[in-house]
């Protein structure tokens, strides 16, 4: 792993990228891609190797489109006619 690491950082500073990104950046990275682009938590936290879902979950750096876009489909199945039941009143 050091030497992955070592090859990381030549590469990280021969593309100009801030020195605080790391190889465990990308794994971070892999999973939030696989988050939004819909795969299931289950298969993402088994991607990953890990025992529970809230782990993964600390792995995710979703983005704040993303996030919006759960906001505005969240809101668009309340608010389509048609998905609002009806309650009857009986007087």
């Amino acid at each position: 792993m050091r030497r992955l690491d070592e090859v990381f950082a030549t590469v990280r500073e021969l593309a100009g990228l801030p020195g605080e990104l790391d190889l465990h950046c990308l794994r971070h990275t892999y999973i939030t891609h696989l988050v939004e682009f819909g795969y299931p938590e289950r298969f993402v936290q088994q991607q990953v190797g890990h025992s529970y879902g809230s782990t993964t979950a600390l792995y995710t750096w979703v983005s704040d489109e993303y996030r919006n876009r759960l906001i505005e489909s969240a809101l668009r199945q309340r608010l389509e006619p048609g998905t609002k039941k009806e309650v009857a009143l009986s007087w």
